[in-house]
């Protein structure tokens, strides 16, 4: 895994040279209910709001990093409302080709059981279509605090955590 990272990081580095900080488009994260809950009483409002809300906090994050200029997805996000981000055959890189960016940033939380839930982000280069990492977290309640929690936790400890995931500049 390691290597991997290494020879990503390279192959992205090549275009950090011509610009300070690597252009990333980040999607809203996508649910999954599997729950028995979710078949019986449909989507819930409030679960929808944390979806927004830690949409805006992982870009606000990341932003605050400094490491990538983050791109308006506004023209974006019709297209890529309900189609699955993660699994459809790289059409995530494919809209964040029309924007210009280097890597592309999809979510999902998969909720089990109100108690169970599973976050997974996934960071794809643009260029080459490839998957540069994947983090997930469990998290136990279905609350504003522990969707927020395991957003923070996967964005400091994974995704911006030297030689982790992401490419680091020099």
């Amino acid at each position: 895994m390691r290597a991997l990272s290494i020879a990503i990081w390279l192959l992205v580095t090549a275009s950090v040279a011509q610009s300070a900080e690597l252009k990333m488009a980040v999607f809203n994260f996508e649910l999954l209910d599997t729950s028995l809950d979710g078949e019986i009483k449909g989507p819930r409002a409030d679960e929808h709001e944390r979806l927004l809300h830690i949409s805006d906090q992982l870009r606000h994050e990341l932003g605050q990093s400094g490491r990538f200029e983050l791109l308006d997805m506004s023209s974006l996000n019709v297209a890529a409302q309900g189609r699955n981000l993660q699994a459809c055959g790289g059409c995530d890189v494919q809209l964040a080709q029309q924007i210009g960016a280097d890597l592309v940033v999809t979510g999902v939380v998969q909720k089990i059981s109100n108690l169970i839930l599973n976050m997974r982000i996934y960071l794809r280069n643009v260029h080459t279509g490839r998957l540069v990492t994947a983090v997930n977290a469990d998290m136990r309640g279905n609350t504003d605090e522990s969707w927020s929690r395991a957003t923070s936790y996967l964005v400091h400890n994974r995704l911006l955590a030297p030689n982790y995931g992401a490419p680091q500049p020099q």
